[in-house]
């Protein structure tokens, strides 16, 4: 569409009614986990084969003009920087090489959404019964468990610091066995030496026996800013992979750290990453002890392709145009995006297949890498093959009325709005 997607519009375009449309996203027991589910089998069979497939969990927030859509809360935006009236997904996305897609998500539901008050609220947009309050890291791993009862296939996971500095979250990666690249706070505390643990004696005659465990050790645990700057901090500049736009290198440190996780420490690699601009990142991961540099280097420098997924999701698959106030109509646009990705995704896949890199090209232009085909490229290539619809004379016409009489119910129910307010505010107090 050339215009703002907004049900009116994609109901013109589909030639159907409003009402059709906003019945199909908002009413319509259709199954959006079902939509999900087989996307999630094709991605699983055609990457089965392929190495480095990334897991990514990120969130995202869109902005809200009030209150009644579901979820929407004062929270925070991460696009703004700032807490701000706004709805927030959590998002899984699948990546392999250079071509990612989402595939699952929830809706976040602040704490007041669960208070006693706001249970007409939560009825009258359709929050089902069996919904309990969780926090953005719990429905995380909760969409990470669906994955991989559902076979999805991924070689580690990667996530922001939302989700890394909980102790928990990766504690729970570990036992299953998931290697994760997990970002955290430059105040995140960890040893450089793996501190003596144990329950302490008792030194003095009164008071009670210790029983329980603790950091027996003299070392104190410094943030990981502090790490960063150490002598024994080994810096490398390295050339982590080849993109479009040139090498992607940069100045990365990694050693080996004890955090304390499930009261117990724990040995875990600290990756350091010095962007251009003079900030710092910090990850964790569980990786083995004999993993190069420049494969750390490579698997946290894939949380890129999240940011990738999302901003393709809004500019160009309609998801920040979202306008319905629902809980299932939220779930069946977050289906509809999977599947528009995925369409996306399995055509840039095949397309890389079908027609790889020439070499005689490569050698004309003098470059190492060709462009890979891009969203917009295959935005054009779909109007080529699926032009819109152009209206006659007499659809134009209708349109336009239409427009006139919608106009004219807005105004007729805005006066009585003002009419009940004035009336309701001139009574005098009993």
């Amino acid at each position: 569409m050339t215009s703002k997607r907004t049900y009116s519009g994609i109901a013109r375009e589909a030639g159907e009614s409003d009402e059709n449309v906003q019945h199909f996203m908002s009413n319509s027991p259709w199954s959006g986990r079902g939509v999900i589910e087989q996307v999630q089998r094709e991605a699983t069979t055609l990457w089965e084969q392929t190495a480095d497939r990334v897991l990514i969990l990120d969130e995202s927030a869109d902005a809200k003009a009030g209150l009644v859509s579901a979820g929407s809360g004062r929270q925070h935006n991460g696009r703004l920087g700032k807490e701000d009236v706004c709805q927030v997904g959590v998002f899984l996305t699948l990546a392999c090489g250079c071509v990612w897609t989402w595939i699952d998500g929830e809706l976040f539901l602040p704490a007041a959404w669960f208070k006693p008050a706001a249970q007409p609220r939560r009825q009258r947009v359709g929050v089902p019964e069996t919904r309990e309050f969780q926090t953005k890291v719990a429905l995380g791993w909760q969409m990470i468990e669906r994955a991989r009862a559902a076979g999805v296939g991924f070689d580690w996971l990667a996530c922001d610091d939302l989700y890394g500095r909980a102790k928990w979250f990766r504690a729970k990666l570990a036992a299953a066995e998931i290697v994760y690249i997990a970002d955290v706070p430059s105040n995140t505390r960890v040893y450089l030496h793996r501190p003596t643990w144990g329950v302490p004696k008792k030194t003095q005659p009164r008071g009670k026996k210790p029983r329980k465990p603790r950091v027996l050790s003299a070392e104190q645990p410094v943030p990981v800013s502090a790490v960063a700057t150490r002598a024994d901090t080994v810096w490398q500049t390295l050339n982590v992979r080849t993109t479009e736009r040139g090498e992607l290198h940069a100045p990365y440190a990694a050693r080996q750290v004890w955090t304390l996780r499930d009261g117990v420490p724990t040995r875990e690699w600290l990756i350091l990453r010095r962007e251009a601009d003079g900030d710092m990142r910090y990850a964790f991961s569980n990786a083995a002890q004999n993993v190069p540099r420049l494969r750390l280097a490579y698997m946290a420098s894939a949380r890129c392709f999240v940011e990738c997924s999302i901003r393709d999701a809004k500019s160009e698959l309609g998801w920040d145009e979202f306008q319905a106030i629902k809980y299932r109509a939220w779930h069946h646009q977050l289906a509809l995006t999977i599947l528009a990705s995925w369409f996306i995704a399995e055509l840039r896949w095949d397309w890389q297949q079908q027609f790889p890199p020439d070499s005689t090209l490569v050698a004309t232009l003098d470059v190492d890498v060709l462009p890979t085909l891009s969203l917009a490229n295959v935005r054009e290539l779909l109007r080529a093959t699926m032009p819109l619809r152009q209206l006659s004379v007499a659809e134009a016409q209708d349109l336009v009325c239409g427009h006139l009489l919608n106009r004219t119910r807005s105004r007729q129910s805005r006066l009585r709005k003002q009419f009940d307010f004035r009336r309701f505010h001139s009574r005098e107090p009993a």
